[in-house]
């Protein structure tokens, strides 16, 4: 897999110049506060009425919003999740979440494809050239991993694949897929959500990945490696 050196022109270099704005904007408005618990408690009323009433329409608003965050890097990826599960539930919730999550990746990709491939990777270091061996060797099946078992920041896990020369459509549908099993685990908290707010306790989203769940998704990302595996495998006694 060959990394193809950008051409930055005036063209190439909006996208980027789109997603700084908006990661400034984030900062300046201070957004990340209101992606919070407390706030969600105080407004779960008039929330939920607006979900009931507008289905359609907050579904939508969700998925955006939900794309801006991933896209802008505004912390709060994770509430957002939970949130759409008190909000949704958790089968639709999870859906939303992977439409909203899977844009927002993807327009971080074609920025850092289109503007910023070359230089980063120059730049990124020796931890680079380690995750480029496994691109090289299957890209669809490494970002999977990489999807399924939180290591990376999600928005490296954005950008590396673009630098590494993945196309849009494999990274996609990984991404897609990989989300999937954390996703639904973030969502089942936010459907139980409500009887916390009517407890009285405090809610933390430290204890969600338990040592049960970090095994299930270990698990995954392994079965994810097999197609790998195998193919090593009859690589070498060919």
């Amino acid at each position: 897999m060959e990394t193809k050196k950008p051409r930055f022109s005036a063209a190439r270099l909006l996208p980027l110049a789109v997603l700084a704005v908006g990661f400034a904007a984030a900062i300046a408005f201070d957004l990340h506060h209101f992606l919070s618990f407390e706030a969600l408690k105080e407004n779960r009323q008039w929330l939920l009425q607006q979900v009931e009433q507008h289905t359609v329409v907050t579904a939508l608003a969700f998925v955006a919003l939900y794309t801006v965050v991933v896209a802008f890097s505004v912390p709060g990826a994770s509430f957002m999740t939970i949130a759409g599960g008190f909000l949704f539930g958790q089968a639709l919730a999870t859906a939303y979440v992977l439409v909203g999550a899977s844009v927002g990746a993807s327009i971080v990709f074609l920025a850092a494809k289109t503007a910023l491939g070359n230089a980063l990777h120059e730049r990124a270091g020796p931890w680079l050239q380690k995750m480029e061996a496994g691109f090289q060797e299957n890209a669809f099946n490494y970002l999977l991993v990489l999807r399924l078992i939180p290591l990376f920041p999600f928005f490296v896990v954005n950008l590396v694949p673009a630098i590494l020369g993945m196309r849009l459509a494999p990274y996609f549908l990984a991404t897609a897929i990989g989300i999937v099993p954390g996703t639904f685990v973030y969502a089942t908290v936010g459907a139980g959500l409500g009887s916390i707010f009517d407890s009285g306790d405090a809610f933390t989203t430290q204890g969600i990945l338990t040592p049960e769940i970090v095994t299930a998704l270990i698990g995954l990302a392994v079965l994810s490696l097999l197609p790998v595996i195998y193919k090593k495998l009859k690589t070498s006694k060919a």
